[in-house]
């Protein structure tokens, strides 16, 4: 007996019509198939849908003696008429002029016909190549519009003999206009701005005169040929005179036209996709960026890219399957029962669901080549080497279908990977690629075809290249040099690069960007001239004619957002004499409760470029995170390490790091600014929704917010959030108050050097202070000593060189977090200007909170939960201390704009990828419950839309009395009596309610039980909270691991259970850990 299959409850009329409303409409297609499994359906209006998502239920699809290909919705008439249509649209292949057209057009697309089409396809290629030279390494390459370019003119030449000349017109051909118009309108047929505008006649009449349009082009080419024929062997004159084996006749005009039509939209639609994933997937993933760079100039070196070339690029051929397996740009492909099956009620699922006959089953390739059933827990990730031929040959029959499947499966698969692979390798040949902007978001475009919405590159020539000789180069059989001549400096004349320093930073916080900010600020004051940038932008060369300083962080082992490319740039050289003569040296951030992977990129970093040929300048620094000593630990390295030596390298003046610092006069001018950009900070508007207290007003604060967030941000449960918040008034009226300025008063910074202020316009001063610079941030060494050298009373003089003394210091400011601002009111007698204090103070920075929502509950939208940290300051008891972001979000309302962005977690601290059999344990205390209220309102969407079964999951949540903090009770409350969760609290304040356990480490060695029935179960394990927390999580763990070993009849030593415990880290543990 079959069973119905799941789907949203509908509503009269429209069905589920909500429910697939999405900026791209496939995106809310995966979210039901997230939430109600392998097989789905739902209905728009009166008609009913089913689809799939599942490899398991597409597998039984392809079985063609059962099931075969119809054309999706989108392609089929929709005004009734019958008319000739290309082989892709057709109806079915009982079709008549499918089946005519099939059998004349094979021939034409087998493996010699192809190859002979190389010579064009290089042609327009190289206009390519030659396009972006030209334009510079400053151009913005509009990445899928000369994709678009490239493949449509490809498709012209070869298949036609025509050139659409796409590269010399600055729009796109008005064919590819029309072709977007009309197949976004069919895209969007489902969705309401679609519907609406489906209403408008003049929007009709645009379509009309569209498909007319692209019908006539059609048309005219093979009117064109037949006024004006040739010998060519191209698909065009296969059309016209080729015969059909079976009856024996040529095919008609309208058909070679509708075919020729087909070939200009599909031909080149899903390969500019193709490309333009490629290298976006390529720029993301930067190891294998390089990797298919050194195949290409392995294989093909400086010299023509040839037809045999392109089966030996085994990586490339393999990073194309893996582009199109998670981005297959035909992203769906519809099955329906076969007229000849002569089941009685055709099922899929083991027999599970019936399938109806008159009905169709849409199969998100998306979703199915991303089953990790078939490819594993890093099915989402970007991994070309799983492609490899022999790989590649034992994956699953039907896990990898991007062209299609059966007799029906794309014809021009052949021609779509000749032109991509050539492509990529010219470009790779002759360029140096990056991304325009190094925080791009993966986002996407559907019309029928999906493509990277907003994707920008630069292109800069490889060295040894020059633009004016490419032309030669790209025709040329053997080996050109392009190297410009080289003009040698004249004996005696004056290094123009004495005294130049080179400072790279790696930075998702802004911390590592603060760090090379004031390191540039100190060169400044010695006369020297520092320029600042991001590792990325020095791939491919590192200065030898000035120092370079990195600095950098690690998080849990990887690169920064803009470090990554740098990092496998360097990974993935081998020419020990690559850095000859650069002149270096590192310092680096990382987190020591990241044990095994501690300053892992610094390091990496570090021995790389001595091991490529560089000459450390001075031994690395570092700091770890988790002590609070950053700005402390990195102006030590500076002063002891770093300056001492750097004249000699660079020839500038030896650095005073108690000298003043000259800075810019004041402007009293107005304007606008835009923070975010100044600070370097890739964040977006968002709007507040919702605000709500989740604790009594005797208890300390905690808080809800949802906020609504950017077009196009989207995030996964477990991501976090960053926000950029805005200084407390209060803190910034001390700095007014202390320094005497006006409430009005506007200042213009001039001639800064490198900084993050806005510079050469006039701004608020109360703007600056507010959303510029940290106010709270402990004062350094070298800020104290700088205060030292301005104050003009003794005492107070006095006073302040004691804490120059390292151990003073460490407890008098570090540990008290005593601000600049804390020591200037303290004494008064310090003659300062604002501009000596801007100097002092680092950039504001985002800070990450966990987001406590899931995207499947609703995508538009995330919450934070949080404590507002309102408290004595502890560098003055008899003052409040106000944290700068908890307050910020505190004070905001409904309505109220505020900049954030979505920053990916731990990619371990996510939910299993088959939570119907993977158990979970989450223990969280306060606060720290924000990403597993996201965890668990994912796990009830499953379960009460979905109807889905789930794997236990066990909660341990502390906090202190089940009436004055015990956030979201009656959230928590539901999502046990469906079985989403099962909460085990700990009152601290109130043990008695919670089985006598005050603490979460408590109440698991109460339960401890449970805890090994998980673990025997292949559980996964979460933590997320304080250190405090963590560590007393960590030392029961210990216990709980020794005790059931011993129970068990294994005796272990503590050094045992640890490393144990080392081991399972990130694969079966995972933890979260906050200040």
């Amino acid at each position: 007996m079959t069973e119905p299959i799941p789907g949203p409850r509908g509503y009269p009329i429209i069905g589920n019509l909500l429910d697939v409303q999405a900026e791209v409409p496939l995106h809310a297609l995966e979210r039901l198939a997230d939430i109600y499994g392998p097989l789905f359906k739902f209905k728009v209006g009166s008609h009913e849908r089913v689809a799939t998502g599942s490899f398991e239920i597409f597998d039984e699809l392809c079985d063609e003696t059962r099931f075969w290909k119809v054309p999706p919705r989108a392609l089929q008439s929709s005004d009734g008429q019958r008319r000739a249509v290309g082989l892709f649209a057709s109806p079915s292949e009982k079709n008549e002029d499918w089946g005519q057209a099939h059998r004349i057009l094979m021939p034409a697309f087998g493996p010699i016909a192809i190859e002979s089409m190389f010579n064009e396809m290089h042609d327009i290629a190289s206009q390519l190549i030659l396009k972006w030279a030209r334009k510079g390494s400053d151009y913005k390459i509009p990445v899928s519009g000369d994709m678009s370019r490239l493949t449509l003119d490809t498709i012209a030449l070869c298949a036609m003999d025509f050139r659409f000349n796409s590269f010399y017109q600055d729009e796109l051909h008005p064919f590819v206009q029309a072709m977007n118009n009309v197949l976004a309108n069919r895209s969007n047929a489902v969705q309401l701005s679609g519907i609406i505008s489906r209403l408008l006649p003049s929007h009709t009449e645009q379509l009309k005169k569209d498909s007319l349009y692209q019908k006539k082009v059609s048309q005219d080419l093979v009117q064109y040929r037949r006024d004006h024929p040739t010998d060519k062997k191209d698909l065009l004159n296969a059309m016209i005179y080729g015969k059909d084996p079976r009856s024996g006749q040529t095919m008609r005009d309208e058909l070679i036209a509708a075919n020729m039509q087909t070939f200009l939209v599909a031909g080149h639609e899903t390969t500019s996709g193709l490309l333009s994933f490629a290298f976006l997937l390529m720029l993301k993933n930067p190891s294998t960026y390089f990797a298919a760079q050194q195949e290409v100039d392995r294989v093909i070196g400086k010299g023509k890219v040839e037809v045999k070339h392109l089966n030996q690029l085994k990586y490339i051929n393999a990073l194309l399957r893996e582009t199109l397996r998670l981005t297959p740009t035909a992203p769906a492909i519809t099955r329906s029962v076969r007229p000849e099956n002569k089941e009685e009620i055709p099922t899929v699922g083991g027999g599970k669901w019936a399938v109806p006959r008159d009905g169709a089953v849409i199969c998100l390739l998306g979703k199915i080549q991303r089953d990790p059933k078939v490819w594993g827990d890093d099915a989402e990730e970007f991994k070309p080497e799983r492609m490899i031929d022999e790989k590649f040959e034992k994956i699953p029959k039907n896990a990898w279908k991007p062209f299609g499947t059966g007799l029906r499966a794309c014809i021009g698969r052949a021609f779509a990977w000749q032109e991509a692979v050539l492509a990529v390798a010219l470009i790779l040949q002759n360029f140096d690629l990056s991304l325009d902007d190094p925080k791009y978001e993966f986002k996407v475009v559907q019309t029928l075809t999906i493509k990277p919405k907003d994707f920008f590159m630069r292109a800069k020539l490889r060295p040894g290249i020059v633009a004016t000789q490419l032309q030669e180069s790209l025709m040329a059989s053997a080996p050109t040099d392009l190297s410009p001549h080289e003009h040698a400096s004249k004996p005696g004349t004056q290094d123009p690069h004495a005294g130049k320093i080179r400072i790279l930073y790696g930075s998702n916080t802004g911390t590592c960007q603060s760090l090379a900010q004031k390191l540039a600020s100190q060169a400044k004051s010695a006369g020297s001239e520092a320029s600042v940038e991001d590792m990325d932008s020095m791939i491919g060369s590192l200065p030898k004619d000035q120092p370079v300083v990195i600095i950098t962080a690690s998080y849990e082992g990887q690169p920064p957002d803009n470090a990554a490319r740098f990092v496998a740039w360097l990974e993935s050289l081998e020419d020990k004499k690559a850095f000859e003569g650069t002149k270096f040296a590192v310092f680096g951030c990382g987190h020591s409760d990241w044990r095994t992977t501690f300053l892992r990129i610094p390091q990496l970093v570090d021995s790389k470029l001595a091991e490529l040929g560089a000459s450390r300048i001075t031994a690395m620094g570092s700091t770890d995170v988790s002590k609070n000593n950053i700005f402390d630990d990195f102006e030590t390295w500076a002063e002891k390490e770093l300056w001492p030596v750097m004249p000699a390298v660079s020839g500038s003046q030896p650095v005073s790091m108690t000298e003043s610092v000259k800075l810019p006069d004041l402007i009293v001018e107005t304007t606008a600014q835009r923070r975010a950009a100044h600070l370097k900070q890739d964040l977006q508007y968002g709007t507040v929704v919702d605000v709500k207290r989740l604790t009594a007003s005797t208890q300390r604060e905690k808080r809800h917010i949802e906020i609504e967030l950017p077009e196009g941000m989207t995030y996964q449960v477990g991501d976090y959030l960053a926000v950029l918040p805005l200084n407390p008034d209060d803190s910034v009226k001390r700095v007014m108050k202390r320094l005497g300025l006006p409430a009005d008063g506007v200042l213009t910074i001039r001639d800064a050097g490198p900084t993050i202020l806005p510079t050469e316009a006039p701004i608020m001063l109360f703007g600056v202070l507010k959303g510029y610079v940290e106010l709270s941030q402990p004062a350094t060494p070298r800020d104290v000593a700088q205060l030292v050298d301005l104050a003009v009373d003794p005492d107070e003089r006095g006073k302040l060189k004691d804490l120059t003394d390292p151990d003073i210091y460490t407890t008098s400011i570090l540990n008290h977090r005593t601000s600049v601002i804390d020591l200037l009111e303290r004494c008064p007698s310090i003659q300062i200007s604002l501009a000596q204090l801007l100097t002092m103070l680092p950039p504001l920075r985002p800070r990450h909170y966990s987001i406590s929502s899931s995207s499947l509950n609703k995508a538009s939208s995330c919450t934070l939960t949080y404590s507002v940290i309102d408290e004595p300051a502890m560098s003055n008891s008899d003052e409040h201390f106000e944290g700068i972001t908890s307050t910020y979000l505190r004070d905001l309302k409904p309505g109220d704009r505020i900049l954030v962005s979505v920053r990916s977690t731990n990619k371990q601290f996510r939910l299993p990828t088959d939570p119907e059999k993977t158990p979970i344990m989450m223990v969280a205390a306060g606060s720290g419950i924000a990403p597993f209220r996201g965890f668990i309102e994912e796990r009830a969407v499953l379960i009460k839309e979905g109807n889905r079964k789930l794997a236990k999951a066990l909660l341990f949540f502390g906090c202190r009395s089940p009436t004055a903090d015990c956030m979201y009770r009656d959230e928590f409350d539901e999502w046990v009596k469906i079985g989403a969760v099962d909460v085990r609290y700990c009152f601290s304040q109130d043990p008695a309610r919670s089985e006598g356990c005050k603490y979460v480490q408590d109440r698991m060695l109460k339960d401890r039980q449970d805890i090994y029935d998980l673990w025997d179960g292949d559980a996964k394990f979460f933590v997320c909270g304080t250190k405090n927390v963590a560590h007393e999580v960590a030392r029961v763990a210990r216990e709980l691991v020794k005790g059931k070993a011993e129970a068990e009849g294994n005796k272990v030593s503590d050094e045992e259970v640890d490393e144990w415990i080392k081991e399972k880290r990130g694969e079966r543990f995972v933890s979260d850990v906050f200040s």
